[in-house]
């Protein structure tokens, strides 16, 4: 089988992604979380093309989720519900049962991925499945072996240890098995996804097998935050991107996990508010614009591959086509269309910014700034951050990727402007200056 998909790098300043040419690479994920447990072959192949085609090139998955694992075709991915003992029969022909196991249908999806240049970012094992006791670091290193020597040559592999999880909880596991695939594996990239309103930096941030941070800034509401300040910085996930990039040694940072298009305000709650695709735009821009090397979309259907059993909820297939998922693509479009490795996040550019909703987020690189609003208020900016004695000014649709030109601009003072639309929520623009 063809494989076009090359292996992810750190880039040489330390906080972005690179191919193998040294090109770079903006990670723009889906989670897939049950995409190995419950698609078929030929439904894998619908959703990735899907996927390629709205410009992801990164989907989060659960290798196994629970230690009694089945898969759509009746297949166990353990042997007695052993993290140590994957269920592995000798062969591989799809068209004979006694011979196509658990592991060659994840070898399968694996493939189809490269070929569409798409990333697997794989959690090995999820959190829930070993917080209780039944998996020992032992079996943690042994499961960790067998997956590292499996696919460590396959170039489209991201580890992400954990899977919802903090990390002090069975941190043996979680030590066990990013040891193991670091030394196992030395190729691909590993991080480390942790409970809603956590930081991986929290726990791993100098270990040695943690190459960049991942952080989800989850499902809750601001009023829906309850806990220590010190852990939670409520629907602020430019605030763990902040964190996180002032950290040494420098790594990448990235948010794993906000809050799903279509899913309730606090995650259980069916009478409250979904979260829509303004909400997720808001994050997306937020956090990269804050500094992150890029960002995981979610979709409440999508996540868990629902199938239309509940008239009220949409499957899957009708999911990936909710406006959010495809609104993704005009922010990898646009981070990329600008010198990239240079770009830093720049909040001296805002004269006057806000709090929550008003807040403003701004990056640049040397000759171009971005400064993101979520709901089209004012902007006063700061001009002179950039070169040149005149600047191109536009604004920039995250809805629909298309440009409105202001003009050229005197890159001097404090410039006022004021973004198409009314004030409100979801009415976001970026404004984009360049010399």
């Amino acid at each position: 089988m063809p494989v076009y998909s090359q292996q992810l790098k750190i880039s040489e300043n330390r906080r972005f992604f690179t191919d193998e040419e040294g090109k770079p690479f903006f990670w723009l994920a889906d989670t897939g979380w049950l995409l190995f447990n419950r698609l078929t072959r030929e439904e894998a192949d619908r959703y990735l093309t899907d996927r390629q085609q709205k410009g992801f090139n990164v989907v989060q998955v659960m290798v196994v989720q629970a230690l009694r694992t089945v898969n759509v075709y009746g297949d166990s991915a353990l042997s007695n519900h052993d993290l140590s003992r994957p269920k592995v029969t000798e062969g591989n022909a799809f068209e004979n049962p006694e011979a196509y196991d658990y592991w060659d249908h994840v070898d399968y999806v694996v493939g189809k991925a490269a070929e569409k240049g798409i990333k697997l970012g794989m959690v090995p094992i999820w959190g829930n499945a070993v917080k209780n006791g039944r998996t020992s670091a032992g079996q943690a290193k042994a499961y960790a072996q067998f997956l590292a020597r499996r696919y460590r040559g396959r170039p489209n592999i991201v580890w992400l240890n954990g899977g919802d999880i903090q990390g002090d909880v069975v941190p043996e596991v979680w030590e066990a098995i990013g040891t193991t695939l670091r030394a196992e594996d030395a190729g691909h990239l590993i991080t480390f996804h942790p409970f809603g309103r956590m930081q991986s930096s929290k726990w791993f941030h100098d270990s040695s097998w943690l190459d960049f941070n991942m952080f989800q800034s989850g499902h809750r509401t601001y009023a829906q935050d309850h806990e220590a300040k010190d852990l939670r910085y409520g629907e602020d996930n430019w605030r763990y991107v902040e964190a996180d990039y002032a950290r040494t040694p420098v790594k990448p940072v990235l948010d794993g996990e906000p809050s799903y298009e279509n899913i309730w305000h606090g995650l259980h709650d069916k009478t409250l508010p979904v979260w829509t695709a303004d909400d997720v735009r808001r994050y997306a821009y937020w956090s990269v614009f804050a500094g992150a090397c890029g960002f995981t979309y979610g979709n409440n259907g999508v996540m868990q591959m629902r199938y239309a059993r509940d008239p009220k909820l949409p499957s899957w297939e009708e999911a990936i086509h909710d406006p959010g998922a495809g609104q993704m693509m005009h922010l990898k479009n646009l981070m990329l269309s600008k010198p990239y490795f240079e770009r830093v996040p720049d909040q001296s550019l805002i004269a006057e910014n806000g709090e929550r909703y008003d807040r403003l987020l701004a990056t640049r690189g040397r000759d171009y700034a971005l400064i993101y609003t979520w709901n089209g208020r004012q902007m006063k900016v700061n001009m002179g951050k950039i070169g040149g004695s005149k600047v191109n000014a536009s604004w920039y649709d995250p809805r629909t990727g298309e440009t409105k030109v202001l003009g050229k601009v005197e890159n001097r003072g404090v410039k006022t402007f004021n973004p198409p639309g009314e004030v409100r929520n979801g009415n976001d623009w970026v404004l984009v200056l360049e010399k």
